[in-house]
């Protein structure tokens, strides 16, 4: 199962997150719950750097990526915003057609 952690501040603001583990939805490279997994988390760390122009602290390695999100204000921070709830959205659009293979949580109290 991968399991995505969401880390929110105490104003709700995303301040990173974790992705874990694999589906086992289906043998490797024909996986598409962790294909979808994967395509969404790396491109919310490329939009965080190339659209947000944020400089996200970022983990990555086989079945795991950790991202954190600095300090970002302003224009940086909406877009960031918007990257990372778009992150979320689809990582629950996935998770309600495959529960046992996708868990998502988010925990309070990040940055």
């Amino acid at each position: 199962m991968i399991v995505a952690e969401v880390r929110r501040d105490p104003a709700g603001r995303v301040t990173g997150f974790t992705v874990t583990g694999h589906s086992g939805q289906a043998p490797h490279g024909e996986d598409i719950v962790c294909a979808g997994v994967t395509a969404l988390s790396e491109t919310a760390v490329l939009g965080l750097r190339h659209v947000a122009g944020a400089l996200p602290q970022v983990e990555m390695r086989d079945g795991f990526l950790r991202c954190e999100l600095p300090p970002v204000q302003g224009e940086q921070e909406t877009r960031a915003q918007a990257i990372l709830e778009t992150l979320v959205l689809g990582l629950r659009d996935i998770a309600r057609d495959y529960k046992s293979h996708l868990r998502v949580s988010e925990t309070l109290g990040g940055k």
